[in-house]
């Protein structure tokens, strides 16, 4: 597959890392999310899913007696990456898009020179529309973004998705129907460009004064240095200099913003309003920061 012919990849699911799941997910309940279950990988991390339209938020945790397996060679080691990720503290570790064919993703980025990993297939129970045990599958394609070890990627193909999505755990209190945007700091957003294109199939990317915003199928990606970061969300960034390119804030599209200020103050949760956002920081936020807005 040439680039030309590549497909662009939206955004499939986001990975939240805790080392406190409880209070992760009780978080989430408390700024108005539906919150799933909480469920259990083969290797021992824990989750719980925050579904909207085709895309969803994965809550996620080491879990009692993981037996997590060690990144070797060409095999990427998810488990290892999430406990080595928290152990260096909470926030957003890793941005995954969605895949119509994992096997020809990972040759895809291994072309590109992102990413020469093996591809990787797991199963796990869960639960369906009904509220039945389902068994749920996915395949996972990674890449890896040079300069930065606290910022994951993989494209992840569903194989019974018949048994994940329920139209019932997408609505939410808040008035949330999907992720809107994603943003990235790093001191230079012109040095992800080549990596963002590749990795999402997307070769139209807009620079502008900020830094770098490319759109996918579903949902925006975008790259801002420190300093925009500040500008725009009126927020003390994560330290580039020590962790490099991060994950910094993630924002959510909402009907009315006064459902989310209902859920906060109801929830205890601290906000700010800058411009047309509701902003919650990282430090009130297990480490990313989000925003709402309609």
């Amino acid at each position: 597959m040439t680039p030309s012919t590549q497909p662009v990849r939206g955004i499939d699911h986001l990975v939240l890392a805790g080392a406190d799941l409880v209070g992760l997910a009780d978080f989430y309940r408390r700024l108005g999310f539906t919150v799933g279950v909480r469920n259990r990988h083969p290797w021992g991390t824990e989750n719980h899913i925050v579904q909207f339209d085709h895309a969803f938020v994965e809550l996620i945790g080491v879990g009692a007696g993981a037996a997590i397996p060690e990144r070797a060679g060409r095999t990427f080691s998810f488990g290892a990456f999430v406990r080595d990720f928290v152990a260096g503290g909470d926030g957003m570790a890793m941005l995954v898009l969605e895949s119509g064919n994992a096997v020809a993703d990972a040759e895809a980025f291994r072309r590109a020179r992102i990413g020469d990993f093996e591809t990787f297939h797991f199963e796990r129970t869960g639960k369906n529309a009904s509220g039945a045990d389902a068994t749920v599958a996915f395949t996972l394609a990674f890449a890896e973004m040079q300069n930065a070890p606290r910022a994951g990627f993989f494209a992840c193909q569903q194989h019974m998705p018949q048994n994940f999505w329920n139209a019932a755990a997408q609505q939410h209190g808040n008035g949330v129907s999907g992720i809107k945007n994603v943003v990235l700091i790093t001191e230079d957003p012109s040095d992800t460009h080549e990596f963002l294109g590749a990795f999402t199939g997307q070769r139209e990317m807009r620079s502008t004064s900020f830094g770098l915003e490319l759109d996918t199928p579903r949902g925006r990606i975008e790259v801002l240095s420190p300093a925009a970061f500040r500008f725009r969300y009126h927020l003390e960034p994560t330290r580039t200099e020590v962790a490099g390119t991060v994950f910094a804030a993630i924002d959510y599209k909402v009907k009315l913003l006064d459902l989310v200020v209902q859920c906060l103050q109801s929830g205890n949760v601290g906000y700010t309003k800058v411009n047309d956002r509701i902003v919650v920081s990282g430090e009130n936020a297990y480490g990313v920061a989000l925003t709402f807005s309609e």
